[in-house]
């Protein structure tokens, strides 16, 4: 009986090495990102928002309540919302030929899919969050894409500049990083996340890693990162290790915002009156609750209409919604309550379809095309 036993331990400890050697293995894989050391980490220890071994919020998002935990799985796997679309979602083809620059100064936009944007802003080709992968995931699994982007990524032209958010998958794509950092690309991302880049081989040049309120200049246009209310991680052990950010960017004659993943919170009005008003605001809209500790990170719409008037947009192009199920709601429920919530403040919103060009101070003829769908 005595030698059974230790056989049996014997098995359970090779069992558990095995699979800490396997995880360890997975997680050094490149989709998972570079790690934070050197001056990097210095930097990072030295950030008033770093406390403890971790980035922080300026407010604190409610506590996530293990009471709750029986109903987020089961929501997960049961659930009776249309977390998928019905029918296939309406891409309008992107042309190169379409994406030439401008002769005079403009602030023109087409929408990806989700958080990812392409923008033309005085003679500036930019990219927000750029995710052109099928899926939102290390791997090729996982959330899936619902439609295909409007125009390939080797298609692209030029891009000048590309801005991200923060590190999670819908929004640091790896295969998308490598291909514009071979082109030439400046990537301008929040602290820490420039070490998920140079895993990725973007020369150390290409890389402007920034601070909250901290500024870059690229052919006459300003890049500035701005505070956020989020979270980071992209494997187990990395919980909120990089920065995340929103992102102001001012050129000679336009400018726009981007909310990044965010709850609602105070930075809004802080950085419309320091930076505002811009002519667009790309804000998030979907992937909310349920659940305070959820809801804190990822503003509902009703929050989101009043982060466009805090920081002072001129017109709400509402983003992150329509691509991926990522959230415990029906897949179009986002833009209709936005639409709902614009109605009663009287808030210039577009609506365009994946790929549809929307210009800044230009009308648009926006179409409620989801509800072609049912």
């Amino acid at each position: 009986m005595a030698f059974k036993r230790k056989k049996l331990w014997i098995f359970l400890l090779l069992t558990g090495v095995t699979l800490i050697v396997a995880t360890w293995g997975v997680l050094s894989l490149d989709p998972f990102g570079g790690k934070i050391s050197g001056e990097r980490l210095q930097r990072i220890q030295a950030n008033p928002q770093y406390q403890e071994g971790a980035f922080v919020n300026v407010e604190p998002q409610a506590p996530f309540k293990f009471s709750e935990a029986g109903s987020f799985i089961t929501n997960q796997f049961f659930y009776e919302e249309i977390r998928v679309p019905p029918g296939e979602i309406p891409v309008v083809s992107v042309a190169p030929s379409q994406l030439e620059r401008s002769s005079v100064p403009i602030l023109k936009a087409f929408w990806i899919g989700h958080a990812s944007v392409y923008v033309e802003i005085d003679g500036l080709r930019v990219l927000i969050d750029p995710v052109f992968s099928e899926y939102a995931s290390p791997f090729d699994l996982g959330p899936k894409r619902f439609h295909p982007p409007p125009i390939a990524l080797k298609d692209l032209p030029k891009i000048d500049a590309v801005v991200i958010s923060h590190d999670h998958y819908d929004h640091l794509d790896m295969k998308t990083v490598k291909h514009l950092g071979k082109n030439g690309t400046q990537f301008y991302v929040p602290l820490g996340v420039g070490a998920h880049l140079e895993r990725w081989k973007v020369s150390e040049d290409q890389i402007h890693e920034l601070e909250w309120w901290q500024e870059r200049v690229l052919r006459g246009v300003k890049i500035i990162c701005t505070p956020t209310r989020h979270y980071s991680g992209r494997g187990l052990f990395d919980y909120k290790a990089t920065l995340w950010s929103s992102w102001s960017v001012i050129g000679p004659h336009h400018r726009f915002y981007y909310s990044g993943d965010t709850g609602y919170s105070q930075h809004f009005k802080e950085i419309g009156d320091r930076l505002g008003p811009f002519d667009i605001g790309f804000i998030k809209v979907g992937a909310y609750g349920p659940g305070d500790s959820w809801l804190n990170i990822h503003m509902d719409p009703d929050q989101a209409i009043r982060a466009y008037m805090d920081v002072q947009a001129q017109r709400l192009f509402p983003v992150h919604w329509g691509t991926f199920n990522l959230a415990y709601h029906d897949w179009d429920e986002p833009i209709q309550w936005t639409l709902q919530a614009a109605m009663k403040e009287n808030v210039d919103v577009v609506t365009p379809r994946i790929g549809e060009i929307v210009v800044a101070k230009q009308p648009f003829d926006s179409q409620r095309w989801w509800e072609d769908m049912q």
